[in-house]
Order: C-alpha cells, then structure tokens, then sequence
C-alpha cells in the first residue's frame, strides 16, 4: 500500500540543508524570523504591497518518490508579487525580520533562500511557468527599512533541486512509515498492565473521549489514582486509532518526569514498541563545566550540524528509552552537542517528556513542532497547578537598572557609541523609579513604556552587530546577557493586552520594570489551540474554575472530572483545631511551644515517620528551636529530628529523604517549609511516611505583585483575595496533606494547624476525601490519635 508523509518546507529545509558549527555568538542572531513571526512589521510589509501582493500564500506539492510512498511538502510563501503587464513575471517573497544592521548582511541567507526556492518550484510547477522570481526581504525591526535580494529561477533548474531535497528526505520518511506501521500493531494488542481500578478507568474514558472529540479536560484526581498512567494509556490507544500524531508529557519538576519514564518503561516491557524521550536542560546535560556554545571553546560545536543527522539516524534505529543517559552515550559516539541532539531526536519521538517551557515558553518552545497547526499533538499537564505561575513567569520580563549599569561601565571604554545607548536605557529606570518614590509607593503602575521600548530596541540593534565581532569572553557573557534580557522585554510588548499590568519598584541598581502577565489564559490558549487535546490533571486543581479561568482560553467549552479516591477514609485520621494560628500578628513564644507540644502529642502515637510543614524557614526555625528544647526529651526515646536547608543541592535532597525508611524502629520528624521542595512531588510510600502536620494555610506573602494580582482580580472577578492568595495558599496545603496517602494500603495522620481550616471559605477547598475530618485540641489529641492507630492495628 502506498503511504504519504507530510513535511513543512522549513523543517524540509532546516533538516536536510543546514550545516557546519553551533555558534552563539551568531546562532543566536541568525533565528531572527521565528522571534517575530507575525509581528506587526511583518504584516505591515505585505499590506504595503498592494493589490498585487498576495499574502500568505499557502501551497503544497506532492512528490512521488518511488511506488511506496509520496511525500506532501506544504507551507506558507508570504508573499507572491504579480505583474498585471505579464501574467508570466511572477516573484516569490520571503519575509525576515532582523535587528541586524542592513548593511551588515551582505548576502541571503542560505536556507531562507532554500525555503523560498521550495516555494517557487511548487508556485511554477502548479502554474506552468517556465521562470520564476524569487526575493528575499529583511525588514530592519527598530527601523523598518528594507534589503533585498533577488534571483531569477528556471522551472528545470528549481525541480532538479527540490527532487534531489524531497529524495534525501525520503530515508527518513520510509523509516517514519515502518516505525508507525509497527508502534500502531504494538498498540493495538497492548492491555493495561494492572487490574482496572474503577476511578482510574473512569479518568482513562474522560481522556480518551476528549482526544477524540478534540477538546480539552480538567481532571482533579487524588494522590494514588495512577494519573501518570490513566492519562498516557488512553493517549497513546488514541495514537494507534490515529486520533493524535504525538504526546507531550509535560511536567513542572524532575522527579514527575522519571515517573513518566518509568511508566513508558512498564508499558515497553508489557511489547509496546514507542518511542520515548526526555529533553533535559542545556545545564545539566552539556558535558562542559560551562555551556560555551561556540566552536573555540567545544570541540563538540565544531562540525555539529555536519555530523548530527547520522547520529539521530543511529539512535532511532537502536533505541526505544532515550533518556538523560542515552543522549549522552550517542552524543559522545557521534561527537554532537547532547542538548542540540536531542532536540532533532525529539522529531522521531512518538513521547516527548519535558518541562512546561518547551511547548508554552515563547523563548524557547520547540518551533519545529509548532510550524503546522494541524500537528494533531496531545498535551499531557503533570501537576497542572504549577503551570499557573509558571505561565505567568514565562510570559512576563523584567529588567534591572544594576544590568545596565554594569554593561554600561564595561562598554564606556571600548564601545562609548554602544555605552551610551546602554546608559539611556538605564535612566529610563531611574526616571521610573524617582516618579514613584515622589508618589510614595511600594510599586507604581507603569501606563506607558513605548519610547523605553523604542531605546531598548536601538540599543539591541547595536548590540547585535557588536556580539558579530570578537570580544574577551566576559565582556561578551555581560553583554549578551543584556541583550537577551532586553530582546525578550521587547518580545513580550509585542503581547501586551489588557492582561497585563507594568510596574516599578526597587531603589538604586535593584530599580526594576517588569510587564507583568497577571492573567496567562489568552497566551497559552494560542499554543494550546495548536494541539488537538491539552489533558490539565493534579491531585490538586481546587477550585476548578480557578485554574479554567487561568489556564484555558475557553473555559466554558472544556471538560472537568472529579475523580473519586479510591481508598478507605478509615486508613486516615484529619484533623483541624481552633487553638494555633500562623498569623503574623499571633507569632509569638506561646504559639511557637503550643505547636511544638501538639507536635509531641502527635508522633506520640505510633513510632514512624512525620513530617512537619510550616509557612516559612524562619517560622520552622523557631517552632524547630522550641521543640528541641523543650518538648524532644518528653517526646520518648528513639527519635531523630532533622530540617530542610534552605538552596539545598539534589544531593542534599536525597540525603534528607533516605532518612525516611521503610518498616522503621523509632520515630523521625522533619521539619519543612509548606510550599518548598519537600512538600509536592515527593514519593513516600506506604510506612516511609505516616503523618503531615501542615501550620499554616500556605498564603503567599504580602508583596507587590500579590497586590497587583488583588486588585486586578478584584475588579474582574470580584474575589482579589481569593485569586491572589487563598487558592494558591490552600494548594500548598492540599499539596503537603498528599504526601500521606500515596498507595491503597496508606494508613496515616494530616494535622492542620491553623485556625483558619475550621473557616468556611477555607473548608469549602478541602477535597472530597479530606470529608469527614475532626475537629480536635490539646487535651484530645493524643487520645484520638492513640485510638486512630489501635484501630488500624485491630483491623491488620
């Protein structure tokens, strides 16, 4: 049977043309399309083509390459330029936005040449023309002037070199063929590796049912339903069905990513034949003490584009798991840039495993998947609760006075032309901040930072040309950090909308600016709507219309489901009580030694493993301090206390957690910070973990920005405080109470200590298996806790 592959003439081009060293010093200036694609320069060069400028152009051509499979090659010309005296005089227009100087490019680029010859041949060949035009445009980004260049093409010369293109793309797309034609029979006999747990099977229908009716879904299911699994099992019998192309698994946190590893792994040993990666960070996985990516400084840079197609091609042949490891055995065979590499694997990937950014960050999202709308992806959102301010980071920027100030002395002597533009920019943040402390307030609402963004893109434009040249590697580290901080504040204006809000604080070199995205749900709808189904799920996505109105760009059209949990409420006691408080105006000696004894009372009851959250390092420290003095000798023998560091390495981490062992002889009590490292994405299963006792209601604290984001909630929704601040408190609660229960045979205590759980509006975000709870106090503590454990004991 004959098949059919499409590709978009950029990734045709880009894949099989590109060549030679990884530069920064030029990389990062030659990407100057995808920064501003669409920008309004973009579009107000194609307006200005007139009546006979036809404007994104779509075309495609399908090319048959033997009796086993054609290739479609389809994208977007952005512009076709007819003269109405000679219907045959056609030109083709490619479209580059630069902050490059114009006079510094003095020749096209090869492959923005490459696309728009992919372009003419397709345009000539379904019109029968026998020559063609083809230009290339650079748009000047702070200017608009224009360069071009222009070449004139015959039919024959462009079908010669575009035949030859599509043919060597077609190894790889008879590899794609075999793979899928042997994924989907895999698929189509796996089962699920486990008995069917009535509320996982429930979670698996809802996201199957969403992929295949394209839309999305918020799941909120409790620790222990299996969501890794209950969400890529239905996803993946979607794949084989054809209703998806490709599965993002997207995660907040490295150790949620190993469970997705971990779960592929299960599901290949159950003959499931897909293919699974995981991206890591440039930090963590370049082989460099420092990430220099420039061939003077990395052997591996030098040649990389020349020698890294054969190494994806090797990988893909041999390898089913790619993970952290394996990149790096096939980097060092091929001698490739290990971040880079697995980048172009990811392509050949059926899984991708990564961190949020790289599909919703607009710095560094992965591009190539995002070419073609209808890519038919799957989104799968670990732990969706974190993408909120993720998001928010992601889509915000902020500059600093001190960064200017500190470029600006390093360029003053070699550079005074650069330097000073450099020096306007920075007083453009003293001016900022001096209006703001003649006003008196914390922060200040910026309405207008038009003409700042004007210098700032003047200053890039030097900058750019200036990184082009050689420099003392410092010098080029300080300046290109500006450039980049300062390229992305100008990206993000380019986004402004009334979701937005700009302001300014600090004093002296901490003087910042920052656009600040209070609301995310219109920026990430755009990515989301490239995916056929974006799956958002957490054991913590309470209440759901927070995170809908936050994360979805249409949340009255998506779905939600409330998973059940699966366990006994007999195998935990919860508890409030009425008599502690972690309100800043209540921290004092007597609230400090009423927690600790509570503390005492409680790991009293069973000898184990507890764990002690509290609103921050400097409260723990005081409660920690007490206890220790007061309360550690009562507390019986056999018992070891630690405590969470703050800026603890992964070392660190691990060894805090290898405290917490299985089947223990005495008890151990760690104390944490609610919200930090240790109270989400931690896997303490069965006895390793027997108690939480959560201080605190998680409110974030009083600053700028949770001011901001109260007053703008205020006004849209009517509920500032609760956008702002007790939704995310209460998720850090929810977040530390599921460390108990992690599996079905679980059994363990969640104390919350603070007097505001026994509130209404806080009670109405405890989940459904927090209900029934009691409500207790010193004097009945110890014995419904002795009483919760005989009863378990009795029931063994």
């Amino acid at each position: 049977m004959k098949r059919e592959v499409r590709v978009s003439v950029r990734n045709l081009v880009e894949f099989i043309l590109r060549n030679g060293d990884i530069s920064r010093k030029m990389g990062a200036m030659q990407d100057v399309d995808a920064m501003q694609a669409g920008s309004r320069a973009h579009r107000k060069l194609q307006k200005q083509g007139g009546s006979h400028y036809q404007a994104e152009v779509s075309l495609k051509r399908k090319v048959e390459v033997d009796e086993t499979l054609d290739i479609q090659v389809e994208g977007r010309a952005d512009g076709i330029i007819t003269n109405p005296a000679d219907a045959k005089d056609i030109m083709v227009d490619e479209i580059k936005g630069t902050f490059t100087k114009l006079e510094a490019i003095e020749q096209a680029d090869i492959l923005h040449v490459a696309q728009a010859d992919c372009y003419a041949c397709i345009y000539a060949n379904l019109h029968e023309l026998e020559k063609i035009k083809v230009r290339i445009t650079y748009i000047h980004l702070e200017t608009e002037t224009v360069k071009t260049f222009e070449f004139e093409r015959s039919r024959e010369e462009l079908e010669s070199w575009f035949q030859n293109l599509v043919h060597q793309y077609a190894r790889w797309a008879k590899w794609q063929i075999q793979w899928q034609e042997l994924r989907d029979q895999t698929i189509s006999t796996l089962l699920f590796p486990f008995e069917y747990r009535l509320s996982q099977k429930r979670m698996m229908n809802g996201v199957y049912r969403s992929i295949d009716e394209g839309k999305n879904i918020f799941i909120q299911a409790p620790t222990g339903t299996g969501k890794t699994l209950g969400t890529l099992f239905p996803s993946i019998k979607a794949m084989g069905s054809g209703k998806c192309g490709r599965i993002f698994y997207l995660t907040a946190k490295t150790i949620t990513r190993t469970v997705a590893e971990d779960t592929g792994k299960l599901l290949r040993e159950k003959n499931l034949r897909m293919k699974f990666i995981t991206l890591t960070a440039k930090e963590k996985i370049c082989p460099l003490e420092e990430c220099q990516c420039q061939p003077e400084f990395c052997e591996r840079a030098k040649g990389h584009f020349d020698r890294v197609n054969e190494a994806v091609f090797d990988i893909i042949n041999h390898e089913d798991g790619i993970d952290r490891e394996c990149v790096l055995d096939y980097a060092e065979k091929h001698q490739v840039c290990p971040f880079e590499f697995q980048l172009d694997v990811s392509l050949w990937c059926d899984v991708i495993i990564c961190d949020y950014n790289y599909v919703f960050d607009p710095v560094i999202y992965l591009k190539r998947f995002f070419t073609d709308a209808a890519s038919n992806m799957v989104f799968l959102v670990d732990e969706a609760h974190n993408l909120v301010d993720r998001a928010r980071e992601m889509y915000s920027a902020a500059l600093y006075r001190r960064d200017f100030d500190k470029v600006y002395r390093k360029l003053k002597p070699v550079r005074p032309k650069i330097a000073r533009k450099v020096h306007k920019c920075g007083q453009y943040l003293k001016d900022y901040q001096e209006e703001r402390e003649m006003n008196g307030g914390r922060y200040a609402v910026v309405r207008e930072v038009g003409k700042f963004v004007l210098s700032l893109m003047r200053m890039v434009s030097d900058m750019e040309d200036y990184l082009r040249e050689d420099m003392e590697p410092d010098l080029r580290e300080t300046v290109t950090d500006l450039y980049f901080e300062a390229r992305r504040f100008i990206n993000t204006y380019d986004l402004l909308d009334e979701k937005y809000i700009i302001y300014t604080e600090g004093e002296g070199g901490d003087a910042m600016i920052k656009m600040f995205c209070v609301d995310p749900s219109g920026n990430l709808s755009e990515r989301i709507g490239m995916s056929r189904s974006c799956i958002f799920f957490s054991a913590t996505l309470l209440p759901v219309q927070y995170y809908k109105d936050l994360l979805s760009g249409k949340p009255e059209a998506d779905y939600e489901m409330y998973v059940d949990s699966p366990f006994s409420t007999e195998n935990r006691l919860i508890f409030t009580v009425n008599d502690v408080s972690s309100r800043y105006t209540a921290r004092n000696q007597e609230q400090y030694e009423r927690i600790a004894e509570y503390i005492r009372k409680i790991i009293r009851g069973k000898n184990g493993n507890y764990l002690v959250f509290c609103p921050s390092y400097a409260f723990m420290d005081q409660v920690f301090d007490v206890f220790t003095e007061r309360e550690l000798a009562k507390a019986g023998h056999g018992l070891q206390v630690f405590r969470q560091e703050s800026g603890m390495n992964e070392d660190e981490r691990r060894a805090f957690l290898e405290n917490f062992k299985e089947k223990p002889h005495e008890t151990i009590l760690g104390f944490c910070v609610l919200g930090g490292i240790f109270s989400e994405g931690i896997d303490l299963k069965a006895d390793r973990l027997i108690g939480a006792i959560i201080v605190g209601t998680g409110l974030p604290g009083i600053g700028s920005e949770r001011e901001i984001l109260k007053s703008y909630f205020d006004e849209k929704k009517g509920r500032g405080f609760d956008y702002a601040y007790l939704f995310p408190g209460m998720n850090k609660v929810l977040q530390a109470g599921g460390r108990v229960i992690r599996s079905e045979d679980d059994k363990g205590v969640i104390a919350l200590m603070d007097e505001r759980f026994n509130y209404g509006s806080y009670q109405r975000l405890f989940p459904r298996e927090w209900i029934p709870f009691q409500k207790l106090n010193r004097d009945s503590v110890e014995k419904n806790i002795e009483k919760f454990w005989t009863e378990q004991v009795n029931t063994l």
